[in-house]
């Protein structure tokens, strides 16, 4: 027999649902941890056919270190399934699991394709210098205008220094005094 496995992914902790013939077998947390998580199913569902969760800022990493461990993970869109999950009384983790489990069992779910841990620390990588330069220019910029505001005109440009780039001195600054 068939089981079917919804879980819904927190920073903290997730939400497992288990289902097997339309029924729900067995319902749990754990930490988010895709070992753990990984155990949980080896230890409730040893046949289990699809363990489904939605993207979000973790499914990366656990589609990837569930597929290490031989469960078969299936990430689904979020935006897709939170049209049907929306649609419960109550919101909670164990009810997202549950809905998931559902879907799971279903087959209705529009798979997301994830990208290779590589692509993915790549992107990231050049996110986070992307970011680093703009956060650098917009200190540039900042501080530039805080000059102003002490008659200290500094020219834009890249590389020059400020002690080099000042073009005049103030006439009467309330640091000089």
């Amino acid at each position: 027999m068939e089981q079917y496995i919804g879980s819904d992914v927190l920073l903290k902790n997730v939400a497992i649902s288990i289902r097997q013939d339309g029924t729900r077998i067995w319902r749990g947390k754990c930490a988010s941890d895709p070992a753990l998580l990984a155990d949980i199913i080896r230890r409730h569902a040893p046949q289990v056919k699809r363990v489904v969760f939605e993207t979000g800022p973790l499914s990366t990493w656990f589609y990837h270190a569930l597929s290490d461990e031989g469960v078969p993970a299936i990430c689904i869109e979020a935006r897709h399934a939170q049209k049907i999950l929306n649609e419960t009384l109550n919101k909670t983790g164990a009810n997202d699991a549950d809905g998931l489990a559902q879907l799971a069992e279903a087959g209705f779910y529009k798979v997301v394709r994830v990208k290779s841990f590589d692509a993915m620390l790549t992107r990231t990588l050049i996110g986070v210098c992307k970011q680093v330069a703009a956060m650098s220019i917009q200190l540039s910029n900042q501080i530039r205008g805080v000059m102003k505001t002490l008659d200290l005109i500094v020219p834009k440009g890249k590389g020059r220094g400020v002690n080099e780039a000042t073009m005049r001195q103030p006439h009467r600054s309330p640091l000089s005094s």
